[in-house]
Order: C-alpha cells, then sequence, then structure tokens
C-alpha cells in the first residue's frame, strides 16, 4: 500500500489521529540505559511495542540518531517497526531541502537506506528540488507550511501578492506538486486560525501537526481547525511528553499511559 493508504488504516484500525516523535536524548534516558551502545535502539523500541496499538504513525527525528552516531540503529528500528507492525506507517523526519542531484541522494537515504514510508520536506527551493522525492509515488512527502516554532513567521508570514507565504505554499502544492496524491502539509499547533486556514485550501491533505504537549498547542483548537471530513486528516504529533513520561525501568509503561491520554483527548473532538 502507499503511505497515504496505510495511514488511513492506521486512524481507522488504532481509532488514533496521535504520532509518537521518536526523539531519543540518551542524556535523558534510565538509568539503566545510560551507557549502552546500543541504548537509543532500546529505547525507541521499548517505546515503539508499548504504544504502537495507539498511534496512526511513528516519526523519528533523524538529527537525533545522527549526532549519536546511531544511523544503523535508526535503520534498525525502521525495520522493526516494519517487520513486528506492519500497519503503523514512519514518518522520517529530516526537512530535506536542496537541489535537485543532492535532493535524489536524500531520497535514496529515505526510501532505500531507512525504508521510511515518508519524509518531511523543506519546499523553499522550489518544486524541482521536490520532484526527486514525488519520483516514489508509494511514499509520503510532507512540506513544510506553517511551522510551530515563533519564529516561524519571520518568513512564512510575509505578504506574497496579497497572501501570506504559508498560504501559497499550501495552495501550490495542492493545485500543482500533489499530482500523485502523496503530498501532506507540516502545519504547528501553536497556530489553529493558520490549520484552519491551510484546511481551507487544501481540502483532506494530510496536515501533520507539532507543537502540542511540551510546545503547548490547544488540543481542542486544533481538532477544530483542522480535523477533515470523517474526524480525520490529522497526524498530531506528541514527542517529549510522551517519551519521557517515565524515569526509571518501567519507563515504557509511563510512556504508554501518557500516550493513551493523549490519543484519548484528542478523539474527544473529533467528531
Amino acid at each position: 500500500m502507499t503511505f497515504i493508504d496505510t495511514l488511513n488504516a492506521a486512524w481507522r484500525k488504532n481509532n488514533s489521529l496521535l504520532c509518537v516523535g521518536l526523539d531519543p536524548d540518551p542524556a535523558k534516558f534510565p538509568a539503566h540505559l545510560q551507557g549502552k551502545p546500543d541504548a537509543i535502539f532500546e529505547f525507541c523500541r521499548n517505546i515503539v511495542d508499548a504504544t504502537s496499538d495507539l498511534v496512526c504513525c511513528f516519526k523519528p527525528q533523524i538529527a537525533y540518531f545522527a549526532a549519536n552516531h546511531a544511523e544503523d540503529q535508526l535503520q534498525a528500528l525502521i525495520a522493526h517497526v516494519h517487520a513486528t507492525y506492519p500497519g503503523v506507517p514512519v514518518i522520517l523526519d529530516a526537512k530535506r531541502g536542496d537541489i535537485g542531484s543532492t535532493a535524489e541522494q536524500y531520497a535514496i537515504e529515505a526510501f532505500e537506506r531507512y525504508q521510511a514510508d515518508a519524509l518531511t520536506v523543506n519546499p523553499y527551493m522550489g518544486k524541482d528540488s521536490v520532484d526527486p522525492y514525488l519520483a516514489y509515488p508509494d511514499k509520503g512527502v510532507i512540506l513544510l507550511c506553517r511551522t510551530s516554532n515563533p519564529g516561524g513567521s519571520d518568513l512564512q508570514f510575509l505578504d506574497v501578492g496579497g497572501k501570506k507565504l504559508y498560504e501559497h505554499v499550501a495552495d501550490i502544492i495542492a493545485r500543482d506538486w500533489n499530482t500523485t496524491g502523496q503530498c501532506g502539509l507540516v502545519v504547528g499547533a501553536t497556530f489553529p486560525g493558520e490549520i484552519a486556514r491551510v484546511r481551507e485550501i487544501v481540502g483532506d491533505m494530510p496536515l501533520l501537526v507539532p507543537g502540542i504537549g511540551a510546545q503547548g498547542g490547544d488540543v481542542e483548537a486544533t481538532l477544530n481547525a483542522g480535523k477533515a471530513a470523517g474526524g480525520t486528516g490529522l497526524i498530531i504529533n506528541n514527542s517529549r511528553a510522551i517519551l519521557y513520561a517515565g524515569k526509571g525501568e518501567d519507563f515504557a509503561d509511563a510512556s504508554r499511559l501518557a500516550a493513551q491520554a493523549s490519543r484519548d483527548l484528542i478523539n474527544r473532538y473529533r467528531n
């Protein structure tokens, strides 16, 4: 199945719009994992195993693995998800953006080396920098649109021909780039008004929404602004509040409880 097909199935099967972001910081790991050579894989695998029935996808952030020389552990983690939970897609959060020839290599890295189901991409170098990812029609390409960080307004809120830049990005992707139906957009939960505007522009296109949990985004406002028909259309990411819910050897149990609470809170406002 394509990424979009798998995502739609996971929304239904797990009754969940929750995405658990896997941002492993070894300094925050429980004591029994400290110093172990495969600690990142073991930590993330335990989180995955504890929460797989509560999520619509997982989203490992590549920087946390690369900074710790743990790319092999990232590869093993994605393989574990696919082998053990084949109905749960994996979004590799890398926010790639470069000229076409370099983008071709990034696409090979994400989709062939790591076997990710989708990748986050920066669209600000234009369509030719995105085409190499779109050449994999079974994969998801999730493009930055209105990000959750405060500085996002420095550029994304600029006026461009009578509309905001993020609106232009949403419009051009929905109208001209999404010919294979594999695109999604990143829109932060910290800006529910902009989520509503993007939803108005792009119809039922999936929106990856960071910013709840530690960043303080409002779940009810996010759902009211961004849900699509049938109460789907959103991939609502929560990372630190789930990953580090527990400090001891039972950390995965604590993460499951936090993920279940997050999913149930989201579902409260879906219909």
